[in-house]
C-alpha cells in the first residue's frame, strides 16, 4: 500500500520517536510479546498514515497519539484472541523440545532467558556472565540453528 502524499516522513518518524515505547507498553499490557508488540506499533503507524484523515491529524498531535494508542490496543486484542482460538500443535512443540534440547547449554541459557523468561539483552547478560553484545550474537545463532532444526524435522 502506498502512502498518501499527505503524510510526510518526518511526522511519522516523530510520532514513532515520541510515541513507539509508550505504544509498545500498550500492546504488552494487552498480552503480545515484545517482537509482536513493535509489529503492532508499526502497524498502527502505517494504518494511521492510511486514514482519509492523515493530514489533519498532523495539526493535533494528541488526536493522532490517541489513534494511535487505540489502533494498537485494537491490533493486541485482536492478535490474542486469534492466538487464543487457535489449536495447539502438539508435533511441532515436541519438536521445538527436541530443538532446543539440542541446543549447547550456553545458546539453550540464553534462548531461555531472553525468549522465555522476557529479560532484555542487558539483564540476561548479567545473569550469564556475559557482554550484551556476546549474548545477542549467541541467540542470532540459537534461532538460527532452532529455525534449521525445526525445518528439518
Amino acid at each position: 500500500m502506498e502512502i498518501p502524499a499527505c503524510c510526510c516522513a518526518d511526522w511519522i518518524a516523530s510520532l514513532a520517536r515520541d510515541h513507539a515505547t509508550r505504544l509498545a507498553a500498550v500492546a504488552r499490557r494487552e498480552g503480545l510479546a515484545p517482537a509482536d508488540a513493535l509489529d503492532a506499533v508499526q502497524d498502527a503507524l502505517h494504518a494511521l498514515i492510511a486514514r482519509p484523515d492523515a493530514h489533519a491529524l498532523r495539526d493535533r498531535p494528541d488526536q493522532a497519539a490517541r489513534a494511535l494508542a487505540a489502533i494498537v490496543r485494537n491490533a493486541a486484542r485482536n492478535a490474542r484472541r486469534r492466538h487464543h482460538r487457535a489449536k495447539p500443535h502438539v508435533e511441532t512443540q515436541a519438536q521445538l523440545a527436541g530443538c532446543l534440547a539440542g541446543l549447547a547449554e550456553l545458546h539453550r541459557s540464553v534462548v531461555t532467558l531472553r525468549v522465555l523468561e522476557e529479560l532484555s539483552g542487558d539483564e540476561a547478560a548479567r545473569a550469564l556472565g556475559l557482554t550484551a553484545g556476546h549474548v545477542a550474537v549467541l541467540l542470532h545463532r540459537a534461532r538460527k540453528q532452532l529455525e534449521r532444526c525445526m525445518s528439518a524435522g
